[in-house]
């Protein structure tokens, strides 16, 4: 033996480089460790339907366990590329699905505080010279050793104003993404469509974004059990007309402008809840009221929104409606 090597103490275990390749691993034991297990039921309990996403998610879940077993053997790793891109309408859970793979990843050790720190346009450009640089920066500062969710991304590009200074902040984005890559994920959130020529328009960006999820609209069947889950939360139920006239009532809203799946449907309960304060409201006096009846969204409740008109609730009435 070369007298320049330190010899291994007698009895000490093999280092992770030197262990046999028989040696055994417990990947469960590691999974369960880590708890991922319990967000991912989380994940579940919170988002109806949304197989592909969840798919997704757990395919990435798992990677990031073996890819921690293999580094306790000794195996070498290149770190996954974890930046992300969630594409679709609002409403489809895509901030929910960030804050949960926030958390996985953060019980794996992959970034130190598993926070998600949403941003916009506003909060990383700038609107003169030297103003982007801090702001973007700013930005980031808060989402180390999280995710940097930032959405409707393709707003930082905007390539028919010359003095617009959204290149600058994609700029510096490339690089704090490929320097801190282990202890920061920024995920773009946005519509599909103008995400892709987003992407187009940035290669280098698009090249350091390998998780791209797409995220599909809710079917009304989907939706009108959204809507019993939030019901259920917040104490509520629909009697049987009323369950009826909702089904009724997304299947119309679905075919109208300013459809956002999930928001749109919790927008429409939170008026229906209005409805039914104020016909209760107008019982006083004459009717007993009892807590089924604060408990119960009725048809009326339901159908008198302007849905069934063909308009879209909250927008001025006197506005045509287009799209």
């Amino acid at each position: 033996m070369d007298s320049s090597e330190p010899a291994a103490a007698a009895g000490a275990p093999p280092s992770p480089a030197n262990t046999p390749d028989d040696t055994p691993v417990n990947l469960q034991a590691a999974y369960e460790g880590a708890q991922v297990q319990e967000v991912l039921e989380q994940l579940d309990r919170e988002l109806i339907g949304l197989r592909p996403v969840k798919t997704r998610i757990r395919e990435i879940a798992a990677l990031l366990v073996v890819d921690r077993a293999r580094k306790q053997v000794g195996l070498s790793t290149t770190a996954p590329s974890l930046h992300m891109s969630f594409t679709g309408r609002p409403g489809t859970g895509k901030t929910t699905v960030a804050e949960r793979m926030s958390q996985i990843l953060h019980r794996l050790g992959y970034v130190r505080k598993g926070h998600v720190v949403t941003a916009t346009r506003d909060d990383l450009v700038g609107q003169y010279i030297g103003h982007t640089a801090p702001k973007t920066r700013e930005m980031l500062k808060k989402a180390m050793g999280g995710v940097l969710f930032i959405d409707e991304a393709y707003y930082l590009y905007r390539p028919e104003n010359e003095r617009d200074y959204g290149a600058e902040a994609i700029e510096i984005l490339l690089q704090v993404m490929e320097a801190n890559r282990d202890d920061l994920v920024v995920i773009f959130a946005g519509y599909k469509d103008r995400m892709d020529v987003f992407y187009q328009s940035n290669p280098g960006l698009s090249s350091r974004v390998a998780n791209h999820i797409d995220f599909p609209d809710y079917t009304a069947e989907e939706l009108l059990a959204i809507a019993k889950l939030i019901l259920a939360e917040e104490n509520y139920r629909l009697s049987e007309e009323a369950g009826a006239a909702f089904a009724e009532y997304i299947v119309r809203r679905m075919q109208l402008p300013f459809f956002a799946n999930a928001r749109s449907i919790r927008n429409a309960i939170d008026r229906a809840r209005m409805r039914q304060a104020n016909r209760l409201f107008n019982r006083i006096g004459s009717l007993p009221i009892t807590k089924r009846d604060l408990m119960t969204l009725e048809a009326e409740d339901i159908t008198t929104s302007r849905v069934f008109d063909g308009e879209v609730e909250g927008l001025d009435p006197s506005l045509p409606i287009t799209g």
